[in-house]
């Protein structure tokens, strides 16, 4: 039975790695034959057999074995589905040829209760002669299907006997043997040492917090001082009302315009509250980069461009107008604003720069109790070092006489398997001395089936090779046309096929002669327009030119009159002194650790980076200006004519 097992395990196999949808059968078995010349003559000619056979019936097999996983089959493996094809195909083609007693061994060296079920389902009448019988018919024609049933109906009592001893060896099988229950058994676990009571720490002594500041619970004086100074701010413009109001129409000439619109002379109640001195905002600064990169407009921004200086240019020339009329001048109250603005700059930079040495004198003191900190952080550091050496050594210990027992046990386990492994090799040498004698004698069985399978092979082949060669035949199919004949079907307009193309040739240059006049239409369209903006770029370059060079004489004024450094009064050189102090102090405390000031030599001083950042600000604004006096003596020609006008 072990034979039989082993051949049909082959044929299975084989058929797994057969996929209908890429492998041709012929290629197929081909490398099939080459993979199995291992085997014995006998068994090569029995496995390439069985194997063409259920290649060659593979509809026939299939319409059985889905059926059974449909109705009985439910429950077995679609693992073996290639076993029941193998099956149904010995059953079906080969049972005359073995003989009864012979497929008997086949089916018993297979799974009996995956057989019983199989060949239960395929045996049955009902199922043989009914549908199976039908849907073979629709394969193969109905004498050749009769040919296959009837010997199967003619062998169905003693297929019946069969199934009913497999039965019988099925119930007659002990029960499996219980699985014995493994008892758990207590480790023998080393008891611990008692743990030692730890040294208690010392109770850390606080330092004494520092007191609260008063001016915690006091309002600021800032807002007092600044009330003070709008109230005589407000006294002060009160009594220079009637003085400084231009009524002459030569001191409304002298105001400017602006002061003109801020100042009316009919409403001194809203000149009070323009004189009220206003919290300026520090505007935002803007850094320019040393290359004047060009920016491209579109058109939208051109037009806008123009638009806003057409309308400044327009308003230019209603003030020259009005200067012409007899209007009036402001520059006394603008200087005294400006001298009042210079003052209140003065006042802000001072209180600014004693913010900054406050958080100079509270980043001093962190540093100091940072310090500290590490001090302590250091000796306790040393104490955990010395606890945890004294532990790994004892650890090591232990672990030393840990491993000498191990390796002990390891020998004896050592000494009880060399003496298993003598007994199963002999053991072994007399299982393969019986394997050789067993597979000697089916040797010479299967080469002789092995050279008829060949010769039905090559049978076969030709046949193929003929088939295709008068499927290859060519044949001769075609049908003449001739384009320039009418088909004459009767309808309005029918022309032939060369017309058809001449009549479409000459309409398709037609288009394209429309097309290329809209085309120089929209060129030309383009080329007018572009000229009128190239004509509004003109312009807004010589506005920019003008603007430039008012601005760049604007900010030289400016810088002229800009304030020194800012005076330092008593509470600025008192915190001076004070950091002074800290930072001498940590640096002794740092020279004594021995531990460099990590964050003070990471970062640079404050002061440091406020010079760097003014430094580059007069450097952007120097560059700025220089761009803008290079624009405005490139264009200084039409900018007179545009400041003459």
């Amino acid at each position: 039975m072990a034979y039989y097992r082993k051949c049909i395990e082959t044929v299975v196999e084989q058929l797994n790695r057969f996929h209908p949808a890429k492998d041709s059968p012929v290629q197929f078995l081909e490398a099939a034959s080459t993979s199995l010349q291992t085997l014995s003559p006998q068994k090569q000619a029995f496995v390439s057999e069985v194997l063409s056979g259920c290649l060659e019936y593979r509809k026939l097999l299939t319409v059985v074995v889905d059926a059974f996983y449909v109705r009985d089959g439910r429950l077995c493996p679609w693992a073996d589905y290639n076993l029941f094809q193998v099956i149904c195909y010995l059953a079906t083609f080969h049972l005359e040829e073995l003989g009864f007693p012979l497929f008997c061994s086949i089916i018993k060296s297979q799974p009996a209760d995956k057989m019983c079920k199989f060949l239960g389902f395929f045996f049955n009448p009902s199922n043989l002669c009914s549908w199976i019988k039908d849907e073979w018919s629709l394969v193969y024609e109905t004498a050749h299907v009769k040919n296959w049933t009837d010997p199967l109906m003619r062998w169905q009592p003693e297929v019946q006997e069969l199934l009913n001893q497999l039965e019988r060896e099925l119930t007659s099988q002990p029960p499996l043997p219980k699985a014995k229950v493994t008892e758990p058994k207590a480790f023998n676990l080393t008891v611990p040492r008692p743990r030692a009571i730890p040294v208690p720490e010392p109770v850390p002594v606080m330092a004494k917090p520092r007191p609260v500041p008063r001016s915690t619970y006091q309002s600021p004086k800032e807002p007092q001082v600044l009330e003070t100074t709008k109230r005589c701010h407000h006294r002060k413009v009160e009594d220079l009302l009637p003085k400084t109001s231009p009524t002459s129409p030569e001191e409304m000439q002298r105001a400017g315009p602006k002061a003109r619109r801020e100042l009316p002379s009919q409403r001194p109640e809203k000149l009070r509250r323009w004189f009220v001195p206003r919290t300026h905002k520090t505007p935002k600064l803007t850094f320019y980069t040393p290359n004047e990169v060009p920016v491209k407009l579109n058109v939208a921004t051109i037009l806008r461009e123009g638009a806003l200086y057409q309308r400044q240019v327009e308003k230019e020339l209603q003030r020259v107008d009005k200067l012409v009329d007899g209007a009036g001048d402001f520059s006394n109250f603008l200087q005294w604003q400006k001298k009042m603005q210079a003052k209140d700059r003065e006042e802000q930079l001072a209180a600014g720069l004693c913010r900054r040495l406050r958080g100079k004198l509270s980043h001093e003191e962190a540093a100091l109790a940072r310090q500290q900190l590490l001090q302590e952080n250091q000796h306790k550091a040393t104490q955990k070092k010395e606890e945890m050496a004294e532990l790994m050594q004892q650890c090591a210990q232990r672990r030393l006489q840990q491993e000498r027992s191990m390796k002990e046990l390891v020998e004896r386990v050592m000494e009880g398997q060399k003496n298993i492994r003598a007994a199963r090799m002999k053991l072994l040498r007399g299982r393969r001395q019986t394997v050789q004698e067993v597979a000697e004698e089916n040797r010479a069985l299967l080469q002789q089936s092995a050279e008829e399978a060949r010769e039905e092979q090559r049978r076969r082949r030709e046949l193929i090779s003929q088939l295709r060669a008068l499927e290859t035949q060519p044949t001769h199919q075609g049908k003449l046309v001739d384009l320039t004949q009418t088909p004459g079907h009767g309808l309005e307009g029918e022309m032939s096929i060369v017309e058809l193309r001449e009549r479409l040739a000459l309409l398709k240059e037609a288009q394209q002669r429309e097309e290329e006049e809209k085309r120089d239409q929209i060129i030309q369209g383009k080329r007018t327009k572009s000229q009128e903006l190239q004509t509004a770029l003109e312009q807004i370059s010589l506005c920019r030119a003008a603007t430039g060079r008012s601005a760049a004489l604007r900010w030289e004024e400016k810088k002229a009159a800009a304030p020194g450094a800012p005076c330092q009064d008593e509470r600025v050189q008192e915190l001076q002194r004070r950091i002074q102090e800290k930072a001498a102090e940590r640096r002794r405390q740092a020279a004594l650790l021995h531990v460099p000031a990590r964050r003070a030599t990471r970062r640079r001083p404050r002061a440091q980076l406020e010079a760097q950042h003014w430094l580059e600000l007069e450097q952007s604004r120097e560059r700025r200006l220089q761009a803008l006096q290079r624009g405005g003596s490139a264009g200084g020609g039409p900018a007179r004519r545009l400041e003459a006008s």
